[in-house]
């Protein structure tokens, strides 16, 4: 544990101290976000966060590879470095778009492409029960697992809209998904995994760039950041469900198919927001991927939430669901189950009351 606390520890100072430089880079060649109609920001902010979040997970990546207790990971769990060849990929894809803001296609292509990559080169489902049926097809599994990356990539994309509001619901949903990927290591000859390593590497950088998103002088992580977080999210549930053989008996077990359903619990707030997102407005006849201001917390702006509260409120939730999923692999469901719904019931209760004061005023006008 206390290797894994030293990784996270490193990839945040790292991503800490790039970070303003990063930002002078983006100011200098202009990529920097005017203010629309649908954004919240006030003044031109310049993006391109997730350069220095790509410079602090590949430093502390590569100083990782020197820890004794991590060798068998580097050594056995070859899709590694694909992954991080994909992380690069991405990053730079979204860093383009940062610039130039691609053509919606042409992005989704790029997109494609890289996660296909890595799901070719080991970083995919071994198996994928649906309707009863167990789903063992190679090329069936590739394309799956490319869906899944693109699908979570994107809903990390709509999600960031706030200030720090991305970083933390990713930062909280990879240390509650640490804390499950660390678990499965008990009781075998090693507590090092793969996905354990993505997940404080995750936890690290997007600590690091926190404090830079807050300020007067601040950075959006843009495109080149929410990609690579979603995709770097992917890629460590991934991993841990691909190393299991799902079968779909085991859908009678909820503790043993967690591994499986885990990865959209986590991540559940930008998921929901994502496809709410794309139905909108495809039922408008809109592309998916046209901008509006009908998200998560553009609604929560809209019932009376400050920004801050706003990104709070939606912590707690992404907290919620990501730990509340977590513990059942520690404690039984049934002990679990009514905490989650008790504390699920109290933040809602704290989510509406802003619109409920705007409602009482309103009547006793």
């Amino acid at each position: 544990m206390k290797i894994y606390l030293t990784i996270a520890a490193l990839a945040a100072i790292i991503t800490f101290l790039v970070t303003p430089i990063v930002r002078l880079f983006a100011i200098k060649i202009g990529a920097v976000t005017s203010v629309r109609k649908r954004d919240v920001h006030k003044t031109p902010t310049p993006r391109l966060g997730g350069l220095a979040m790509i410079i602090g997970f590949m430093i502390a990546f590569y100083i990782a590879t020197f820890f004794d207790f991590l060798k068998p990971v580097f050594e056995t769990q070859k899709q590694l470095y694909p992954m991080l060849i994909g992380a690069i990929g991405i990053c730079l894809l979204g860093a383009a778009d940062d610039k130039w803001d691609l053509d919606w296609l042409l992005k989704l292509a790029g997109q494609l492409g890289i996660s296909a990559f890595v799901a070719i080169n080991g970083v995919q489902l071994l198996s994928l029960p649906i309707m009863g049926q167990t789903v063992t097809s190679q090329n069936s599994l590739i394309v799956f697992t490319t869906l899944a990356i693109v699908a979570v990539m994107n809903a990390v994309n709509f999600i960031d809209g706030l200030d720090g509001l991305a970083a933390g619901i990713v930062a909280i949903s990879s240390s509650a998904f640490f804390m499950f990927s660390y678990i499965l290591t008990f009781g075998m000859t090693t507590y090092a995994s793969a996905a354990s390593l993505i997940s404080v590497l995750l936890v690290g950088i997007c600590v690091g760039f926190l404090p830079h998103n807050f300020r007067e002088k601040k950075i959006f992580m843009g495109d080149s950041g929410s990609m690579l977080l979603g995709y770097l999210m992917a890629c460590s549930t991934i991993i841990v469900t691909g190393n299991i053989e799902a079968d779909s008996s085991l859908l009678d077990s909820l503790p043993a198919f967690m591994p499986m359903i885990l990865p959209f619990l986590v991540l559940i707030i930008p998921l929901a927001d994502m496809t709410l997102a794309v139905v909108r407005r495809l039922v408008k006849k809109q592309s998916p991927f046209s901008p509006d201001r009908m998200h998560l917390h553009h609604r929560m702006l809209e019932i009376g939430h400050s920004q801050i509260t706003a990104v709070l409120i939606l912590y707690l939730w992404t907290a919620l669901f990501a730990y509340g999923s977590s513990l059942t692999s520690i404690f039984p469901t049934r002990f679990v189950a009514p905490i989650v719904g008790i504390c699920a019931v109290l933040l809602m209760c704290i989510t509406i009351v802003p619109h409920i004061i705007k409602s009482v005023k309103s009547d006793s006008q």
